[in-house]
């Protein structure tokens, strides 16, 4: 079995069209274990059911952004190795190295390509 057959990946953006086209593009690769949350907290509810290998999550979101997931993830022993990648319209160093502080294992900004998503991917999970 494959690791897009096996890998389970969570896609955390409050905006609806963003979540759809990352979902599109992670199942153009052959990516089926799907699942998305519209907000940092609805991601923390999905991840205590079921945690994912690999969280997408968008930065800028209310309530609590992605550094502020990352953070309760990193901080829970469930999902403390869990992947997760960071996606950000302004990739400002200060961001970035926060999130790197907290293990952070890769981000991409926006926009971004349906083959950069997927490098972006593999330098975290090995080659799709």
């Amino acid at each position: 079995m494959s690791l897009k057959d096996q890998i389970h990946v969570l896609v955390v953006d409050d905006m609806s069209t963003s979540r759809g086209l990352i979902v599109q593009a992670l199942e153009a690769m052959g990516i089926r274990n799907i699942h998305h949350a519209a907000s940092g907290a609805e991601a923390v509810e999905a991840m205590a059911r079921q945690p994912a290998h690999l969280v997408l999550s968008d930065y800028n979101m209310p309530g609590m952004d992605g550094i502020q997931l990352l953070k309760t993830i990193r901080t829970n022993a469930k999902t403390r190795g869990v992947g997760f990648i960071l996606i950000t319209g302004k990739a400002d160093k200060e961001i970035i190295d926060s999130g790197r502080a907290l293990g952070l294992n890769n981000f991409i900004k926006k926009p971004f390509g349906p083959q950069e998503l997927k490098s972006c991917l593999e330098a975290v999970v090995g080659r799709l």
